[in-house]
């Protein structure tokens, strides 16, 4: 009972398979772990010490679990980087050195032959040195006179007229407020041989009704006679005598249009043929706004033009209505 007694106070542990003085140990390990081991109160930190001598034998043994992974895993990795596959930040990796990347197609202009991209750089300077240019003329032609105006006026003129005209009615500080009504009448050769004169068909009349409740009018409904009307006014004096060659161009334009509207009238009749003709316009003032308080007068203005003769414009109707009576006899 005294030996059990005395053995109790021994340290537990130390006597068992896995202690200091078991059969795993010889006894000079035994003797020196009870000469170095801590006292009672320092146990906890013997059990940490351990634990600390546990991690890394738990860390190896997990590597040497994982090692076929993280071989497989530097496999794919290296298979990825060869093939140019974006790591987990989307940057793309360079292929290594050997490897032949595809050339990217070209486009546009690149991708011609060397013949036609010269041809399609000389097209592209001709097109811009042709659009400067006609930006230059039309600024001249717009811009106030100067020294290149006076000098070279009239090849911006040439240029500019008629097809590329530019004014300044819609901007202008004082628009047009005037409604200008051109009128065109006709002498005609009968087929009994007598001449007879038409009454005045209201041409800007005919194109109002046609505008009117259309929501889609023709560019010549509104704007044919109109601008051939300020063509004319505009290269002839107060005498209505041509300025140049700009005021004779013009009256051959109105006597056309007369001849096409009078044709569509019917104004010369069965067999008969239009010989002369004769405009004029009547003027009259827009009535301004009450509290303008600004006067105008509400009489109407009257321009007559002389007669014009239209033998020029007829000769090939009247070949083509004898050609036509010789095929009816």
């Amino acid at each position: 009972m005294d030996a059990y007694d005395k053995g109790s106070d021994a340290r537990q542990g130390q006597d068992g398979p896995g202690g200091p003085a078991g059969p795993d140990r010889p006894d000079g390990e035994a003797d020196a772990a009870e000469t170095t081991a801590p006292e009672a109160d320092g146990a906890p930190e013997a059990a940490g010490a351990r634990e600390a001598a546990d991690v890394p034998e738990a860390a190896g043994a997990a590597e040497v679990a994982g090692a076929p992974e993280a071989a497989g895993a530097a496999e794919v990795a290296g298979a990825a980087e060869a093939a140019g596959a974006p790591d987990a930040a989307g940057a793309v990796r360079p292929a290594p050195p050997g490897t032949v990347q595809p050339a990217a197609p070209r486009t546009g202009v690149a991708a011609l032959s060397p013949r036609y991209q010269v041809g399609a750089v000389v097209a592209l300077a001709v097109v811009a040195v042709a659009v400067c240019a006609h930006i230059g003329m039309v600024f001249l032609h717009l811009a106030p006179s100067n020294t290149l105006t006076k000098q070279h006026g009239d090849v911006v003129d040439e240029w500019v007229f008629p097809e590329f005209e530019q004014n300044w009615k819609l901007f202008a500080p004082n628009p047009l407020q005037q409604n200008v009504s051109v009128q065109v009448r006709a002498e005609v050769s009968t087929a009994d041989g007598e001449i007879r004169t038409t009454g005045w068909y209201d041409l800007s009349a005919e194109d109002g009704r046609a505008i009117d409740g259309n929501p889609l009018p023709s560019h010549t409904q509104q704007n044919e006679l109109r601008r051939a009307w300020d063509f004319f006014v505009a290269s002839h004096d107060s005498d209505d005598r041509p300025v140049g060659l700009r005021g004779t161009l013009s009256e051959t334009y109105l006597r056309r249009i007369a001849l096409l509207r009078l044709d569509r009238d019917g104004a010369a009749g069965t067999g008969g043929v239009v010989e002369r003709v004769q405009y004029r316009s009547r003027t009259t003032n827009v009535e301004p706004p009450p509290w303008s308080g600004e006067k105008v007068s509400d009489r109407p203005t009257v321009r007559e033009l002389p007669w014009w003769s239209v033998s020029a414009e007829t000769r090939g109707a009247k070949s083509g209505q004898a050609a036509r009576e010789g095929g009816a006899a």
